[in-house]
């Protein structure tokens, strides 16, 4: 591999300033590691290079989706167009239909770069246009079709195998062909960015198409990968959270000067105050109440908060759990007894507890009175509530008696929002109505998330 023309120094701070930029924590020392680890590591093995950086920077696995394609542009494997073949798409996937039989990565990477320069272009060169899209390569491409004539080229097993032991390998085979596809498919987005960065700037394509971080994209865009990886992360996020509550906990313990106290201590210091005397505010564990959406896009976004309030349940003296669409229902014990199977949280409640009516669409307004009618006797003043959902009535009416009735016996009511404060009260939102009565918060991803729950959780 051979040094970047701006330096392999420009290259390393350029990087760390993307990883930054994307919501990673690295600092100075962090920095200084990685420019050791590259000076003992050398240029020669880019894979070494890339494993010394990620060990050097990286303080969790998770963070290796945002790493791995941002080095990839700050340490690219070459630089200008690939050798070009002959353009004849056919010819390229038959070429690829072998070179995914023998798995041989160095020629996979010669046939992404020819796929995108050959099917990847688009604009007009010259006039500042031009680019490469790896969309565009696969659409053309298509080499997720290619799974049957890939399995035929490995198909040698012997012939006396038993039917069900020939079954189980075919299932296999057939796992690790479509992973060698998905890897090509990634071969090609990395060469489709790294063809654009040389040239727009590294920096700038570093930035805006690398997907960020799990915990930093948005709960309403999150795919199921995503949010399976944002589950993974909740007892992890939970211990974190229960460490801050704690400290707080210990800190409001201490409670106002006693003043009496204080000056009746003074005496033996010559009426000098020298150690006042705190009023030590008695021990009572909060409630809390969770009133969440479990409504289409919303559902993702109240799932993941619910099993992260579940995580810190020791942390309260009581905590219930009700979800809505347009009907409300009590979920606290399908949420205690179903922590072996996180992902299907979501499923469970739809199918066991009555959240909808006579239709499937969110109704904030029946819903709320529902919850005031029914369940109110679960807020009292030592109760803090929080309601989870986007505000978005489908045109029916907002109910704020109902939510004000609620708040007037709570302790206090918290409305987290996953959407973004420009979309509420446009069309059916009636965001700022609601806010009006109770705290709203923008709550878009699970770093905004955590950051409100510190802050927000009763002590």
């Amino acid at each position: 591999m051979t040094a970047p023309p701006d330096g392999v120094t420009g290259r390393i701070t350029g990087l760390v300033k993307t990883l930054r930029s994307h919501g990673l924590r690295i600092g100075p020392g962090e920095t200084v590691d990685a420019a050791a680890a590259l000076e003992a590591l050398g240029l020669a093995d880019r894979e070494r290079v890339r494993e010394g950086l990620a060990a050097a920077l990286l303080h969790r696995e998770s963070q290796r989706a945002v790493f791995d394609p941002v080095f990839d542009l700050y340490f690219p494997a070459g630089v200008g167009a690939p050798v070009r073949g002959d353009g004849d798409r056919d010819a390229l996937r038959e070429r690829l239909v072998a070179a995914l039989a023998a798995d041989d990565q160095a020629l996979l990477a010669q046939l992404a770069g020819e796929a995108v320069d050959g099917f990847g272009g688009y604009g007009s060169p010259g006039q500042g246009g031009d680019g490469w899209s790896s969309y565009q390569t696969l659409s053309r491409l298509r080499p997720e079709t290619l799974l049957a004539r890939v399995l035929a080229a490995l198909r040698a097993g012997p012939a006396e195998q038993g039917a069900d032991r020939a079954a189980f390998t075919e299932r296999l085979l057939a796992d690790e062909v479509r992973r060698r596809i998905e890897g090509f498919r990634a071969r090609v987005g990395t060469e489709a960015r790294r063809r654009v960065a040389e040239r727009r700037g590294t920096e700038e394509i570093a930035r805006r198409a690398v997907a960020p971080s799990a915990d930093r994209v948005d709960f309403l865009l999150a795919g199921r990968g995503q949010l399976d990886e944002l589950r993974r992360a909740v007892h992890p996020l939970a211990r974190k959270l229960a460490t801050r509550l704690a400290a707080r906990r210990r800190r409001a313990a201490h409670g106002s000067i006693d003043l009496r106290r204080t000056l009746r201590g003074s005496l033996s210091t010559g009426g000098v105050p020298m150690r006042p005397v705190l009023r030590r505010r008695r021990p009572a564990r909060p409630e809390l109440v969770l009133l969440c959406d479990v409504s289409g896009s919303v559902a993702g976004f109240a799932n993941f908060t619910m099993l992260l309030v579940q995580a810190l349940h020791d942390q309260f003296g009581k905590v219930r759990v009700f979800a809505f669409v347009n009907r409300v229902d009590e979920v606290t014990d399908l949420l205690a007894h179903g922590g072996t199977d996180p992902a299907g949280l979501g499923a469970r409640i739809l199918d066991e507890a009555t959240v909808t009516g006579w239709h499937s669409s969110s109704d904030y307004g029946t819903s709320l009175g529902e919850f005031a009618e029914r369940y109110v006797d679960a807020v009292g003043p030592r109760s803090t509530v929080f309601v989870l959902g986007d505000a978005r009535t489908n045109m029916s009416a907002p109910n704020l008696p109902a939510l004000r009735h609620i708040a007037d016996r709570a302790r206090r009511v918290y409305w987290l929002n996953p959407e973004g404060r420009g979309q509420w009260s446009s069309g059916d939102s009636a965001a700022y109505a609601y806010s009006e009565l109770v705290e709203m918060h923008e709550c878009r991803n699970a770093q905004q998330l955590s950051r409100l729950i510190a802050r927000l959780l009763p002590v």
